[in-house]
């Protein structure tokens, strides 16, 4: 019996992506939901961010992740999404994802220029109307609101590289807001 209350709690705390493309199941909660979100780890994850994402309800990973094994080694800290970068070809990541997080839609997609959207892009955001869409490839921390759409990139969490700047991120849910943090490796 108390496995089943359990069991009841988890599934209405975390929303996992279900067999059909595009669907996933509500989440339920009256506490802020915490998303841990990266891109561009080109195959490196590092030891940190588990630290840092430890308790996050989700993970979204932008693209460019360069090796399949860094979403399991992300399953071990919670639920991911993952989409396909640019460097990614041959893993089994579609290019966009939608996913719906405490009644948020967030469209994840690797190459996206808010000022300029590709039309496969433009396409998605007419027709899916999401609140945020997280982005990556451009190895720099973005956030602005633009026509009521959040557009974020958690800048780059790969290898470290002389003089670049290392980061990922942490989204919260808190009624109708999504918040930010930037936090740098």
């Amino acid at each position: 019996m108390a496995c089943d209350k359990q069991q009841q709690v988890i599934s209405n705390l975390k929303s996992y992506p279900t067999a059909a493309p595009g669907h996933v199941m509500p989440v339920t909660r009256r506490a802020p939901l915490k998303i841990g979100v990266l891109s561009d780890t080109h195959g490196f994850l590092d030891p940190r961010v588990e630290k840092i994402f430890a308790g996050v309800d989700h993970i979204l990973h932008a693209g460019d992740i360069g090796d399949a094994m860094i979403e399991l080694e992300l399953k071990f800290i919670a639920p991911v999404t993952v989409v396909q970068g640019n460097v990614d070809a041959g893993l089994p990541f579609k290019l966009t994802e939608i996913v719906t997080l405490a009644q948020k839609k967030f469209l994840i997609h690797h190459i996206v220029n808010p000022w300029a959207l590709a039309e496969t892009v433009a396409h998605q955001l007419a027709k899916q109307k999401p609140d945020a869409v997280i982005f990556g490839h451009t190895h720099r921390p973005f956030a602005q609101v633009l026509d009521g759409v959040l557009f974020f990139n958690p800048g780059y969490a790969g290898k470290p590289k002389l003089g670049a700047e290392r980061s990922v991120a942490i989204l919260q849910v808190v009624g109708r807001e999504i918040t930010h943090e930037f936090i740098s490796l």
